[in-house]
C-alpha cells in the first residue's frame, strides 16, 4: 500500500493583538486592538492615531461612569480598593462632586493641615490634577 504525501505546512496568518489596559484594577477598561500582522498593526496606528487617541480618552470617561455607577453606594472607601504589588489597597475615599473626573482612581492623603486627594495614574504627565479639601469639607481643584 502506498501512502500519498500530504503538505503538512499550513499557511496561518500572524494575528497580532495589542492591549490597552484603562488602569491598574481588576474593574479597569480593556481595549484590544487586532491586526494580521505586525505591518498591519503598525500602519493601523500611524493612519489611525488620532481616532485611537479619541476613542481612548472616551473609553476612559465611560468607564469612570460606570465604575461610579456600579459602586455599592454609601461604602464608603472601603468599596474602593484596587490591587497593587501583590495587596489589596485602598484608592482613598470619594470626594463627591468633581472625582468622578478622574478615570485613575484617587487617593486621600491627610498630613493635619491640609487634605488633598491625589490621581493613582503611574505616571506623571498621566495624572489627573489634585483635588484640595475646602472648608465645607469639599474637595476642589485650584
Amino acid at each position: 500500500m502506498t501512502q500519498t504525501p500530504t503538505n503538512a505546512q499550513t499557511a496561518a496568518p500572524e494575528n497580532v493583538t495589542l492591549s490597552f489596559k484603562g488602569g491598574a484594577g481588576y474593574d479597569a477598561s480593556l481595549l484590544v486592538l487586532r491586526a494580521g500582522s505586525l505591518t498591519e498593526m503598525d500602519t493601523l496606528l500611524r493612519t489611525e492615531s488620532a481616532a485611537l487617541k479619541s476613542l481612548l480618552e472616551q473609553a476612559a470617561k465611560v468607564q469612570s461612569y460606570n465604575t461610579g455607577l456600579n459602586s455599592p453606594a454609601g461604602a464608603g472607601s472601603a468599596a474602593r480598593t484596587k490591587f497593587e504589588n501583590g495587596k489589596v489597597v485602598s484608592k482613598g475615599t470619594p470626594s463627591g462632586p468633581g472625582d468622578d473626573d478622574c478615570p485613575h482612581g484617587r487617593k486621600l492623603v491627610d498630613k493635619g493641615n491640609w487634605s488633598a486627594m491625589f490621581c493613582q495614574a503611574p505616571q506623571k504627565p498621566d495624572q489627573c490634577a489634585p483635588l484640595w479639601k475646602q472648608p465645607d469639607g469639599s474637595f476642589k481643584a485650584k
